[in-house]
């Protein structure tokens, strides 16, 4: 019995049949993995890049001050009418607006308000118009569903929120002009 044992590993060790699928089977979950993580942090910049941009939009609608001081929902569609990559924007976009004393600053809280899908819709947290001359801040934050959510970096990205969504913060700072 041993020595068939032997024998079937001498044969086993010297057969080269089946080591390309060997090496596909070792190598191949490494590169979807890094395909999947690429593919999703692509997508989490242009996301980003897309809603900095409506941002930007937005700030500078309000910033010119062509006569009229837009409110809540005039500056949300503003940033939706130019972030094009995101679903369902007008849902999953919290806005908060204030006005800072430059003399005496103080920063937005460190917690953003998001909007979660899985609770009754939230209240403005603060949105102030400000006055001519008025530094203002001003942070966006947009819920999204990941494209790999069972993926590493979509996983982290939902970071225990109830919903099963990600969170992407913008925030700016602007002065009124003068009308």
């Amino acid at each position: 019995m041993t020595r068939a044992f032997k024998n079937f590993l001498r044969r086993f060790r010297r057969d080269e049949r089946g080591t390309a699928s060997l090496e596909f089977v070792l190598v191949a979950p490494f590169f979807l993995g890094i395909m999947i993580f690429s593919i999703e942090l692509g997508f989490v910049t242009m996301r980003a890049t897309f809603l900095e941009r409506g941002l930007d939009m937005a700030v500078r609608e309000v910033r010119l001050g062509t006569g009229t001081a837009p409110q809540h929902d005039d500056i949300k569609q503003i940033i939706c009418d130019n972030t094009i990559i995101i679903n369902d924007c007008a849902s999953n976009l919290q806005l908060e607006m204030r006005p800072a004393d430059i003399r005496n600053f103080t920063a937005l809280d460190q917690t953003a308000d998001c909007t979660d899908q899985a609770e009754p819709a939230k209240p403005v947290r603060e949105f102030v118009p400000g006055q001519q001359n008025e530094l203002m801040l001003l942070r966006a934050c947009l819920k999204y569903n990941p494209l790999f959510p069972a993926s590493v970096l979509g996983s982290q990205l939902i970071n225990n929120d109830s919903s099963g969504q990600a969170a992407l913060i913008a925030t700016t700072a602007f002065v009124q002009e003068p009308i």
